[in-house]
């Protein structure tokens, strides 16, 4: 860790977490907010903090005047106040040994109020192990919440994750590049906000999702080597991990490979969680996407417990138990995980599981466990006698199995085993399990029409061994794309970009983008990579998760300063809001009532 740096100002010599028993005898001057306060009647005692800790303010009548030591005695909680005195070794018995600066104190000669405060709507001083108020009323009043040392101390630790990561990357030739907020709205699978334009009547701009085709325009452009701590918003559904805005680590490089990126991340990781006081493994384990579908359920898969999923159509196939027989038959299969002495688990916890199956889509979830060396459960009669041996079942085993096709039983199995693993207490959890997920589909169907989709986004370059399969069978190609994932979170994602320009053509052609819609949409990116683009790539990591994970925080809340709530609102400030109508008018807006 770096020396503080001095925070001396003509108001304050010193700060309060700074003082120690060196400081003795130092006259000083603080400023700060009353933490708490004991009246103990002629002597007043005051807990006065600010972001580096508390000191404790002694009012002694022998050090310093009775209207002082009467001033101190009116102090509320949260008020700011300014405070000069000598420092002060406190006796043995009155050290606080469980503050930094436990074993001074500051007996006061003068206290000036500077801010004084109303009742606090929410207590920033609380007593160890108190319950925090909900979690709207101090959203309400994030101001009094941000006061809390917890909070303090992630933001804290923000700043310095953003300071590593730009040191990291300035050292080894990247350069900070700012890209526009107000871009063209082109749509990569989320919805934009938009901006309407007050010049331009009836035309809007998007606020980024991403960089992405500003920074492959960049390489294009002959940078080289970019980074940046990006704005970046979109108009989902929230949830714990997620923000409509929110900030990434963007980094693109030119001339390069997917090893070279994977290096990188490797380092920018281990400097990252570095910073926290934490190591990493020097390289990260690698599998492919279709590896971690078939073994996991999940292309971000936890890997701090086993329950891998295994194939069990062979037992089910020429059996008389119908769901799995029109599941094969209908070119799906029987597929499930086996739990270690999972036959103690209840009916009711069994049930459970089934419920967060169905949850993901499933139609049931098969139960088989093994006592006094037979098969029990519903679909046991169906099977012949060796079925435990060929499901490899041991004595007290459990299988948990779905029939159905992979995009039913991955995602159902996928919950399961995270239940499973939870209830059992499976989870390593002072395990850092990192891995890198591989070779993604570069092409998905919607479902509902049967169109092909970008998996990632329409610019990640398709595998060289399967581009002669783009036009014959477009599901089967790999991208060259690639996640960074943590214990289940995916921390950061990225992929080598497309820089032929008929290449790129040919992807929009296929995703049935038409060569004017492209032209309108994505001309100025095509435009560039005619001009002649080197083979380049790169990643984005989302910042605000690494921070969540660092700070062991409970949610993307918690380590940002002022966040929306999942209703996407800020409470704090009152936003969204109405428009008065004649600044909408100015805008070209005209607001339709719902119902007209």
């Amino acid at each position: 860790m770096p020396a503080s740096p001095s925070l001396a100002t003509t108001i304050r010599t010193h700060t309060c977490g700074a003082l120690r028993a060196a400081d003795a005898g130092a006259e000083v001057r603080l400023g700060g907010w009353v933490h708490r306060k004991r009246d103990l009647g002629e002597l007043v005692f005051v807990d006065l903090r600010d972001r580096t800790g508390l000191i404790q303010i002694s009012f002694d009548p022998r050090f310093t005047s009775s209207e002082t030591v009467s001033l101190a005695a009116t102090l509320g909680p949260e008020s700011v106040v300014l405070v000069e005195g000598e420092v002060v070794a406190r006796p043995t018995e009155m050290r606080n040994h469980e503050l930094p600066t436990g074993d001074v104190e500051v007996r006061a000669k003068s206290l000036k109020i500077v801010g004084p405060s109303v009742a606090p709507a929410i207590p920033v001083a609380r007593v160890r192990g108190e319950p925090l108020p909900a979690e709207e009323l101090r959203l309400r009043h994030r101001y009094l919440d941000l006061r809390r040392p917890e909070l303090q101390e992630n933001i804290i630790l923000r700043h310095r994750l953003m300071q590593t990561s730009r040191k990291f990357l300035s050292d080894r030739g990247f350069l900070e590049v700012e890209t526009p907020i107000l871009t063209k709205p082109t749509p990569e699978g989320a919805r934009d906000y938009l901006v309407p334009s007050r010049v331009h009547a009836s035309e809007f701009y998007a606020l980024p999702q991403s960089p992405q085709l500003y920074k492959q325009l960049l390489m294009v452009a002959g940078f080289d080597r970019y980074f940046q701590i990006a704005r970046c918003f979109r108009d989902e559904d929230l949830r714990v991990d997620r923000q409509p805005e929110f900030t990434q680590i963007d980094i693109e490089a030119s001339f390069i490979d997917q090893d070279d990126i994977v290096a990188l991340t490797e380092g920018l990781i281990a400097a990252l969680w570095g910073e926290a006081g934490l190591e990493v493994p020097a390289s990260f384990r690698r599998m492919s996407y279709a590896d971690a579908m078939e073994r996991y359920g999940s292309d971000r898969p936890d890997l701090r417990y086993e329950l891998e999923i295994f194939d069990a159509s062979d037992v089910f196939r020429d059996t008389e138990f119908t769901i799995a027989r029109a599941a094969i038959a209908q070119g799906g299969r029987v597929r499930g995980i086996r739990v270690p002495g999972g036959s103690g688990l209840s009916r009711k916890q069994l049930d459970e599981l089934e419920a967060s199956a169905k949850s993901a889509g499933a139609g049931g979830l098969v139960r088989l466990k093994r006592t006094n060396g037979q098969l029990e459960g519903p679909a046991a009669k169906f099977l012949h006698d060796g079925a435990a041996t060929q499901l490899a079942l041991g004595e007290g085993d459990l299988a948990l199995l779905v029939a159905g096709p992979n995009h039913v039983s991955s995602p159902a199995l996928d919950r399961v085993r995270q239940d499973v693993g939870r209830r059992l207490a499976l989870v390593k959890e002072d395990v850092r399990s990192f891995l890198w997920v591989t070779d993604f589909p570069l092409f998905e169907r919607d479902p509902g029409t049967g169109r092909l989709a970008a998996v990632h986004h329409p610019f990640t370059a398709p595998h060289p061994a399967d581009v002669a399969k783009l036009d014959s069978a477009p599901e089967t190609v790999r991208a060259r794309a690639y996640d960074v994932v943590l214990n289940g979170t995916e921390l950061g994602g990225g992929s080598i970009r497309i820089s032929d320009p008929a290449l790129q053509s040919r992807i929009f052609s296929l995703l049935g983008i038409d060569e004017a819609t492209a032209s309108a949409r994505f001309g100025f990116l095509l435009e560039g990579l005619r001009a002649g683009a080197p083979p380049h790539g790169g990643i984005a990591f989302g910042f605000d998760r690494i921070a969540m994970q660092l700070a062991g925080a409970a949610s993307l809340r918690d380590v940002i300063a002022f966040p929306k709530t999942t209703a996407a609102r800020a409470l704090f400030e009152g936003a969204p809001s109405a428009v008065p109508r004649e600044d909408l008018k100015e805008l070209h807006i005209r607001i339709e009532e719902p119902g007209t």
